[in-house]
């Protein structure tokens, strides 16, 4: 799920949980290249079990990358693929598990947001084409030369969406990229390696999660990345950069075990009625993100990252919980009449949500007064030049006077003189289009009925349809929690509007929603195409399959406009505006390709089919020769697989195919764990399993390692009575076994008493720029991060 601006204010409310990664590179010696030894320690002081790739956050970069020139062809993209995973698991070096998701044929809900994307890049493609012939029209015209324009096909990167030849061959890569690396490579050679692909129906981080699931008894440590930017482009794509950039993108960590310390400390609440339960209350602030922004529904209009929107959600959340004794969320499942008192909370602060909002803009449009001459903001490549300043400390004078007037101005009210602030630039020297009026003003009396006439063509008095977009709003909710927590709980469901209500909206929600329908089943990866598809990337699709977007007599040419408004819908820019494009209806989508199935060829038949995951061992696996016999003796389908064989890992196989007398593919049907299974082997209530294994054994400071810092104790300046530390990372603590822990020297144990001394927040007591404080001993299993010392 991306949502704008969310890691952004995650890093820097709790800037503990980013660690940067130390990265090993490979050598060159006498002309040949000397690839990175895996199999040795991990050199950033941690060791992994497992690593999980959403692989459309590699192959959108590799294909049409930003800070380089984009590969010449598909196979320089599926080499720079290869070297992007090479990449990925030299930092991390996996031991057990490596698991890489493609985006499958998503949900009903996401595919909307596919669309509105997929439209956007085709129409932002045309216009780009378009100005650039435009301009070569112009300087042509004016006796300029210019050399003739190469013809160049342009990747069209609609085609990563499942059901192109594009993903299909990208698959087939793929297996040959992971059966190299198991045979050559040895740091692979024990690791099992999973593969699905787009052929699987799922988002690729939510097939993850169910692999996750299901898998519960595996014992997992989980790494997030993200990309930093290691250089500034020069102009919009690099066109301007003298050289190729000489640095890489770098890699962090975020360490999701400190972030549920920072939660914990922020989510406790005291004096509650009855006992605090950390778990439920993560669950709950899960779901209170999902007002600000997600894949499935628009966030609603009041709450934005940038203006506090979370910290306003977690302060009436602990007020809702005290009033009402329990949480908002069980297991994937809503209360929706806690839910109701939040948003009656938020609705009852929108107005004054919105006017705050007009005044933050005001204040950021730049000084009230912008002087002339010399001082002034003169555009670059201007040839004229602005008069000298006769008298500078005159000039600054007039320039403060001036402030001055207009903040007394904006004081008492709203300033008529609009003129005074300045001159703005006329409309033919802007580099940019100018700003759509925004007709709703939600800042002023009456934003309500405004919002509803223009977003939606109706009277604020119509109950009946405020309540319909509440109530489909209301579903959204309880599908995506579902979603996150148990899989996908409907394949067709959507939202069908392109705005959301007001959180004052929300009255009488509790029994709203029900149940979702049973059964319904994921669209076929072609139907995908047909309904994300603009007619500009029909050329991905059959030929008669193509006809049915541009044909004036096809019955669907409705779903596919050549233009199409966008509404910023308050926001500056045209990315972040809402594209307003009819929605697909299932039926006549399927009724009109009824008639054009026996079209497809033997290839499209196959790629237009739904697959399962596939697995990877290599011959030295333990779990080889238990699926070499399964072979031999031609075994039918329904044998699990020994947990003990494969790191605990679980499953029934359904054998494929034999590679080279070394690798073993088989599949491994789709099961997602649900409440009710659970309970049917086990008394104990079900919830979803995500992070570490609650079973595992904790490392703490023996004996030993308190008398060393309790000798300290005595001669540190500060009085500390006692302290008890937890393993966060042998990067920061040398952990020797699970009972005994020994600092390095007296002088590492003054230092570091000395920096928590001279700290006040408990929680901002990170040591990660003190490498004195590390070394590596001993192989850490259970691996947290940070040190956390309680006086």
């Amino acid at each position: 799920m991306g949502v704008p601006a969310f890691f952004r204010w995650l890093s820097r409310k709790y800037p503990s949980i980013i660690v940067h990664c130390v990265e090993e590179k490979g050598r060159e010696c006498n002309g040949v290249r000397i690839p990175v030894d895996t199999t040795k320690p991990n050199p950033n002081e941690v060791e992994f079990d497992n690593l999980y790739l959403d692989m459309n956050g590699i192959i959108h970069p590799c294909t049409h990358p930003e800070d380089k020139p984009a590969p010449k062809n598909e196979d320089e993209m599926m080499v720079a693929i290869f070297e992007y995973i090479d990449r990925l698991f030299n930092i991390v070096r996996p031991r057990r598990v490596l698991y890489m998701a493609i985006d499958g044929v998503a949900p009903r809900a996401k595919m909307n947001q596919q669309r509105s994307r997929r439209f956007r890049a085709s129409k932002e493609g045309v216009e780009l084409t378009e100005e650039k012939s435009r301009m070569r029209e112009e300087i042509i015209s004016r006796g300029g030369y210019l050399p003739p324009e190469e013809i160049k096909e342009r990747f069209d990167s609609n085609c990563i969406t499942p059901g192109t030849e594009f993903m299909d061959n990208l698959a087939h890569c793929l297996r040959y990229y992971v059966a190299d690396r198991l045979s050559n490579d040895p740091g692979w050679r024990n690791v099992t390696v999973f593969l699905s692909d787009a052929s699987v129906p799922g988002e690729g981080e939510h097939k993850i999660m169910d692999f996750i699931r299901r898998q519960r008894a595996l014992i997992s440590v989980f790494s997030i990345y993200c990309q930093g930017t290691a250089r500034e482009k020069q102009g919009q794509h690099d066109e301007f950069a003298d050289t190729m950039p000489v640095a890489e993108q770098e890699f962090i960590f975020i360490r999701l075990c400190v972030l549920r310390e920072y939660l914990a400390r922020e989510l406790t609440m005291a004096s509650l009625p009855f006992t605090f339960d950390f778990e439920r209350s993560v669950d709950d602030w899960v779901f209170m993100c999902f007002f600000v922004g997600n894949d499935f529904l628009p966030h609603l209009p009041s709450l934005e990252i940038r203006e506090g929107a979370i910290d306003r959600l977690v302060n009436i959340y602990k007020d809702v919980v005290h009033k009402t004794g329990g949480y908002l969320t069980q297991n994937g499942y809503v209360n929706l009449e806690r839910v109701e008192m939040i948003m009656q909370a938020v609705g009852v602060a929108e107005d004054n949500i919105f006017k705050k909002r007009k005044e933050d803009d005001v204040r950021q449009q730049g000084p009230a007064y912008l002087t002339t001459g010399q001082f002034a903001p003169h555009a670059l490549g201007r040839r004229d030049r602005p008069e000298p300043v006769q008298n500078a400390r005159h000039q600054a004078y007039d320039m403060r006077m001036h402030s001055r007037e207009q903040h007394n101005k904006s004081s008492a009210g709203p300033s008529e003189g609009a003129e005074n602030r300045g001159v703005k630039r006329k409309a033919e020297d802007s580099d940019s289009e100018p700003e759509p009026e925004d007709v709703v003003r939600l800042w002023e009396e009456g934003w309500k009925q405004r919002y509803y006439k223009t977003k939606f063509d109706v009277d604020v008095m119509d109950e009946d349809f405020r309540k319909k977009v509440v109530r489909s709003y209301v579903e959204g909710l309880c599908w995506v929690l579902r979603y996150y927590y148990q899989g996908c709980a409907s394949w067709k469901w959507y939202f069908p509007f392109h705005y959301a209500p007001f959180a004052s909206d929300f009255k009488d929600i509790k029994d709203m929603f029900t149940e979702f329908e049973k059964g319904t089943k994921p669209f076929k990866p072609l139907e995908q195409l047909m309904g994300v598809f603009p007619a500009a990337s029909g050329n991905f699709l059959p030929e008669t399959w193509r006809t049915l977007m541009t044909s004036p007599v096809s019955s669907i040419i409705d779903f596919y406009p050549d233009d199409f408004a966008i509404d910023l819908n308050g926001k500056k820019y045209a990315w972040q505006g809402v594209a307003l494009l009819p929605f697909v209806d299932e039926q006549r989508l399927r009724a009109a390709l009824a008639d054009v199935y026996a079209d497809l060829t033997a290839e499209e038949v196959k790629r237009n089919s739904l697959g399962s995951d596939i697995l990877f061992i290599s011959k030295s696996h333990p779990l080889f020769d238990f699926i070499h016999e399964l072979y031999r003796t031609e075994c039918p389908e329904g044998t699990e697989i020994p947990a003990e064989l494969c790191h605990g890992i679980q499953g029934t196989p359904a054998l494929l195919s034999l590679f080279h007398n070394f690798l073993f593919v088989f599949r491994i049907p789709n099961k997602v764990l649900k409440p009710g299974d659970w309970e049917k082997g086990n008394r104990e209530p079900w919830r979803p399993q995500l992070g570490f294994n609650p079973n595992r054994q904790q490392a703490h400071l023996g004996q030993s390692g308190f008398r060393a810092l309790n000798g300290q104790q005595r001669s540190s300046s500060r009085a500390v009575s006692h302290y008890s530390c937890k393993i966060k990372c042998p990067r920061y603590l040398t952990l020797i076994n699970q009972q005994d822990c020994r600092l390095k020297s007296r002088k590492y144990q003054n230092s570091l008493l000395s920096h928590f001394n001279s700290s006040e927040d408990l929680l901002t007591r990170d040591i990660c720029g003190h490498s004195w404080w590390s070394h590596w001993v001993g192989e850490p299993t259970n691996v947290l991060y940070s040190l956390i010392v309680d006086a």
